[in-house]
């Protein structure tokens, strides 16, 4: 059930059957010369209305901005800092759980480390603080590396690259421009740069020359199976 897409009645019937929200995270990001900038967030919703088939759940509308830092000087990305992100999706937990809900699965497209941290410092904060709410933080670029890596060709696959492109080659395919040539970031590590573009002009990591949309389907059925499997260890 997609909350925006529900009337109030509906949803207090519907809190009967279930207590359980998927919330999708993503960012305006730059993927390269040819992916949308709402990859992450497409990602995400696509794979949740996947489970809503298979699963009833909640679904919230999608949280569209996101931190970025390797990508924060490309064109088209619009960033936030991790103390909006913590605090938006705290707010957001906190009115769900006022409204019955108990059991929360916050699902992040983008793999970023800081915004992935405040996604899960507001959880970690969240269960301390109430005693019977459930919460799971899922980047799926994450807990499924093995098995993504399997599919992809590519060697450390990232950003804009194979498995993102076949992703977005399998959801809205009219929206893949063509391709970009394959590129991998070279920032010196540890040192913190101010000239992210000097580093990572192309904005992809792996090479979308790969990319088919049967990976991408493959990629989707392996990310719902692993949501659905989440649910049911937060719901029991």
């Amino acid at each position: 059930m997609f909350i925006e897409e529900i009337t109030m009645e509906e949803f207090k019937k519907a809190l009967r059957k279930t207590k359980t929200i998927l919330i999708p995270f993503g960012t305006v990001e730059e993927h390269g010369r040819h992916l949308p900038l709402s990859t992450d967030t497409m990602v995400a919703v696509e794979a949740l209305k996947r489970v809503a088939e298979k699963k009833r759940v909640f679904i919230a509308p999608p949280i569209h901005y996101g931190v970025c830092t390797s990508t924060r000087q490309h064109p088209g990305t619009i960033t936030i800092k991790p103390s909006t992100l913590r605090a938006l999706t705290r707010d957001i937990v906190l009115d769900c759980y006022h409204k019955g809900l108990r059991n929360f699965v916050l699902i992040t497209g983008h793999g970023g480390g800081l915004h992935i941290n405040a996604m899960k410092e507001v959880a970690e904060e969240l269960v301390e603080e109430i005693k019977d709410i459930k919460m799971a933080v899922v980047c799926p670029y994450t807990i499924l590396y093995k098995e993504l890596s399997e599919i992809a060709e590519t060697e450390n696959d990232s950003h804009a690259g194979e498995l993102e492109t076949s992703l977005i080659l399998a959801i809205r395919p009219e929206l893949v421009k063509g391709s970009s040539k394959e590129e991998y970031p070279t920032f010196p590590k540890p040192l913190i740069v101010r000239d992210k573009l000097k580093y990572w002009p192309g904005g992809v990591w792996g090479n979308p020359q790969k990319a088919t949309r049967e990976k991408g389907e493959r990629v989707l059925n392996i990310i719902v199976k692993k949501l659905i499997e989440i649910i049911k260890e937060v719901e029991k």
